[in-house]
């Protein structure tokens, strides 16, 4: 059991690295693209503004949120308190939306500069209702799970609805990535067209490629049940919530046989422990 918990974590591990390494490979290539193939970066209404949007939204809305949506699941974490986790994986969502936001200012300030029409493409209508969706998703996540007013049904019967949404925004976070390289490439390219594929559009289809491997490996890793945090440190985790003193003793039995006689609980707790499964699914589980 033990050699296959190892061979467990060395899978996990390898996972891990390879979604830093093609994350961090697709920073690299906005990077490349904007600076050799583009005007660079600037903030003066210029074309070096508009490509702060690829580049932000590489890093934050792709990367950073990605790596906030498998935050619960490093191992080496699962001793840390649920609160911690929680406020970075809180944190790393706010660093994506602001980055996200940034990035959008500059495509509608470079749009106004140079009167080029706003929200016209499907790329536009898509991205701007993920940002949207996005804010919604991090507003309600600080109110329901990281703010302790919420009660414990409602944390309940919001988290699936939480990692479904969070999911589902990550996934069409890509989508409109690709919309948009693409879109920009077929405008930009002239001499020679992208048709030609010089270059620039073999490095920037090989950027596209990076973003659903990324996408697809950190979508593995969220939904991998057996990488779960485990919820066997619900009793200390929990008992502040103010759990009944009958549900403080079956959460330690259902943490540590030892801690009472799991016989003389058993008829008198079974609503307490159906509970405990609850706060288990609640407090444990968000991002799955």
């Amino acid at each position: 059991h033990g050699a296959r918990k190892m061979e467990d974590y060395g899978r996990f591990l390898a996972l891990l690295a390879s979604t830093l390494l093609v994350g961090f490979l697709s920073i690299i290539l906005s990077l490349v693209w904007v600076f050799h193939y583009r005007e660079g970066l600037s903030w003066d209404g210029s074309l070096g503004e508009f490509n702060w949007h690829p580049v932000l939204i590489i890093t934050g809305f792709v990367f950073i949120q990605g790596i906030a949506i498998i935050v619960y699941r490093l191992p080496w974490t699962w001793k840390c308190s649920k609160l911690l986790m929680k406020f970075i994986h809180a944190g790393l969502n706010t660093i994506a939306m602001i980055l996200a936001i940034v990035s959008m200012v500059a495509v509608f300030e470079f749009h106004n500069a140079k009167n080029i029409p706003n929200m016209y493409s499907l790329h536009s209508w898509i991205g701007l209702t993920a940002v949207i969706f996005y804010s919604l998703q991090l507003f309600l996540g600080f109110a329901v799970f990281l703010l302790p007013f919420a009660p414990v049904h409602l944390r309940v019967a919001l988290m699936p609805i939480h990692i479904y949404s969070g999911l589902t925004i990550f996934a069409t976070v890509i989508a409109t990535a690709l919309m948009g390289i693409t879109e920009k490439l077929i405008f930009a390219l002239k001499n020679p067209a992208y048709s030609a594929s010089p270059p620039e559009a073999t490095l920037v289809n090989c950027l596209g490629l990076l973003l659903v491997i990324f996408g697809s490996l950190i979508l593995w890793m969220a939904s991998r049940p057996h990488w779960k945090r485990p919820p066997a440190e619900n009793a200390k985790i929990l008992r502040p919530i103010g759990a009944t003193h009958e549900g403080t003793e079956v959460e330690s039995t259902m943490t540590n046989s030892s801690n009472a006689d799991k016989s003389d609980l058993r008829g008198n707790t079974e609503a307490a422990r159906k509970q405990n499964i609850k706060f288990d699914e609640a407090g444990q589980r968000s991002t799955m």
